[in-house]
């Protein structure tokens, strides 16, 4: 449902993706992890279209990100780091702006608000201006905006960033109630939550793949578990690149 195909990206002299190719099927829930400046966020972005690689290519269902961009952001959900929202709208009003954007069927545009409304559990705040939201609250209805056109694919760059404890649990939960038909990528810099909402997880360091599989494996990779492990292999390139 997704295949990255030996993305690259350069900032000036700063080659901050470096040929990242993998895959991803219907049911896979992937962690993708690493430290900061290691390149997850400008990988999400080129898979998301939002910016172009130097080199390589995207596939969301079979179509490319560069020769045929809007198939395959149509199949795309991205909640991108940060939930730029218009702050002057309400969570309702964003949705119908969505649906709108989206193109959504004027019949099932009320009933996909109404279902992303109560998966993201945003039915509380939907007449406040989104302004005046917390920061856990404007997450959700980013979200819930990522969902609303109930794509294939799933991006999601922090999606717990800024919830509690039990709304950290409910964004799990609906992970794990829509993993069965969609493939799911997301980043995440709580090692702890892998586990709990991935079936894989590659760790990148410097802009490249250094690890590729299950929590438990990564975990176990060590025998210390999943921090040691991702500790023990980005410091290690971080100490090869000097």
């Amino acid at each position: 449902m997704l295949e990255l195909k030996q993305l690259a990206k350069s900032f000036g002299e700063h080659k901050a993706v470096d040929a990242v190719s993998f895959t991803l099927q219907k049911g896979e829930v992937l962690g993708f992890l690493g430290p900061n400046g290691a390149g997850k966020s400008t990988t999400m972005r080129m898979v998301a279209g939002v910016i172009e690689p130097d080199k390589g290519d995207v596939l969301i269902g079979g179509h490319s990100v560069v020769a045929a961009r809007r198939e395959a952001q149509r199949r795309l959900g991205y909640l991108p780091e940060g939930a730029p929202l218009y702050k002057d709208m309400t969570p309702v009003e964003f949705l119908k702006f969505m649906a709108a954007a989206r193109d959504l069927d004027t019949k099932t545009r009320a009933p996909a608000i109404d279902r992303v409304i109560a998966d993201a559990r945003i039915a509380s705040v939907t007449s406040k201006r989104i302004g005046a939201l917390s920061k856990g609250y404007r997450r959700r209805v980013g979200l819930a905006g990522a969902l609303l056109h109930d794509p294939d694919v799933l991006v999601l760059d922090e999606p717990t960033d800024g919830l509690d404890p039990i709304q950290k649990r409910a964004v799990r939960a609906l992970i794990a109630r829509m993993a069965p038909d969609k493939a799911i990528l997301i980043s995440t810099h709580t090692l702890e939550e892998v586990p709990a909402m991935c079936n894989r997880a590659i760790i990148l360091a410097r802009g490249r793949i250094v690890a590729d599989g299950t929590p438990d494996s990564l975990a176990t990779e060590n025998g210390g578990g999943l921090e040691e492990t991702f500790i023990k292999l980005t410091d290690a390139n971080e100490v090869d690149a000097a």
